[in-house]
């Protein structure tokens, strides 16, 4: 009788440590969830922030930092945007949309059936995204039609650190009750100027 309950103890014990680990690794699966920097290719310097943000299966990023530049008008909005973006302010704006997961690839995990503004024109592209294998970097692609027809930019991830830098309006529209510093695995449903965004495929 004992043995049989020892057997049983260990047995509880094995079961109980597989779903702890089962969850460990649902917890760690890469996501686009958080905030990510485009760098400029000639200076190596920021040149904007993106906050992205999963509700329910669905991904938008929206405008989470701006550098602004001499010279660029204080407090941009989105005059040329046509839909329920249009004069909206650039910070906090809500840039992609509608992007779900679509499965892997050899590059990584791969997001599609979204859209992506360019706030210099209002016109909105296409768009897919692919986050890379070890989660630090987002290739992201506005295309006409098909794919083939659009260019990629790649902004890279920032860490939890950077959430304490963001304007307190993000915060308060997107992050309300959370602490910046704390964790980014969470659910939830600028540029330095309009010109830098450059989304319009070629």
């Amino acid at each position: 009788m004992r043995l049989a309950k020892l057997a049983m103890t260990g047995l509880l014990a094995s079961l109980a440590a597989v779903v702890v680990a089962a969850h460990s690794t649902v917890a760690q699966e890469p996501s686009a969830v958080g905030l990510w920097q485009k760098i400029d290719a000639e200076t190596q310097k920021p040149v904007i922030w993106f906050l992205f943000l999963e509700n329910e299966g669905t991904y938008q990023g929206v405008i989470a930092k701006m550098f602004p530049r001499p010279g660029d008008k204080p407090n941009p909005t989105c005059s040329s945007c046509r839909d329920d973006r249009k004069d909206q302010p650039l910070l906090g704006l809500a840039l992609i949309r509608d992007m779900k997961p679509s499965g892997q690839n050899y590059n990584g995990s791969v997001y599609e059936g979204g859209t992506i503004l360019d706030p210099r024109d209002g016109n909105i592209y296409n768009a897919m995204m692919t986050l890379s294998q070890d989660n630090q970097s987002l290739t992201v692609r506005g295309y006409l039609g098909i794919s083939l027809f659009g260019r990629d930019e790649i902004w890279y991830r920032l860490p939890d650190t950077a959430y304490k830098e963001l304007d307190p309006i993000v915060v308060a529209k997107y992050l309300p009750g959370q602490t910046t510093t704390g964790s980014i695995a969470m659910k939830h449903k600028q540029p330095s100027s309009p010109k830098m965004m450059g989304y319009a495929p070629r």
